[in-house]
């Protein structure tokens, strides 16, 4: 399991886009966005876009699995479900984003996105895991894993 010492992420608002800063101890307590009042559900994959998906991963200090994917794409259809599981059992401990890489370029060509689904695990700000294609939970699982032991690593 992963192990967490620090709860602070952001989190754009599905409503009004606004980018909240979350206390994922706290995501239990369904945390509501500071422009409009609603809801901030982190118990499922928020959507990141162009415009905010480098401050989310720059400033949460929790593991963010970041999804490049698109709406057309069968494999991704796939892995929905499965991240949708992963951020519910994970939820306070890591983000689970997706970026529509159709509708989002720039962080797609940023990150060298050359197939989809691409699942990246930042942690500290960095990329400290990769995969492209199709996983099981529990392969998914163990990706995290890695990547906290290679961020953790002297």
């Amino acid at each position: 399991m992963l192990e967490m010492k620090k709860t602070v992420a952001l989190a754009p608002c599905l409503f009004c886009g606004k980018v909240n800063r979350v206390d994922m101890a706290r995501v239990a307590d369904l945390p509501k966005c500071s422009e409009c009042g609603r809801p901030i559900r982190l118990d499922r994959p928020i959507r990141v876009t162009d415009q905010d998906l480098e401050k989310v991963v720059a400033e949460s200090e929790v593991p963010v699995l970041v999804d490049f994917y698109a709406d057309w794409c069968g494999p991704c259809k796939m892995m929905a479900p499965i991240l949708d599981e992963l951020a519910h059992d994970h939820a306070g401990r890591v983000l689970v984003a997706k970026l529509d890489t159709d509708s989002n370029p720039t962080m797609a060509v940023k990150y060298a996105i050359r197939g989809i689904p691409t699942l990246i695990v930042f942690r500290e700000g960095r990329e400290a895991a990769r995969h492209s294609g199709v996983l099981p939970k529990a392969a998914l699982e163990k990706l995290l894993e890695e990547a906290d032991h290679r961020i953790n690593a002297p």
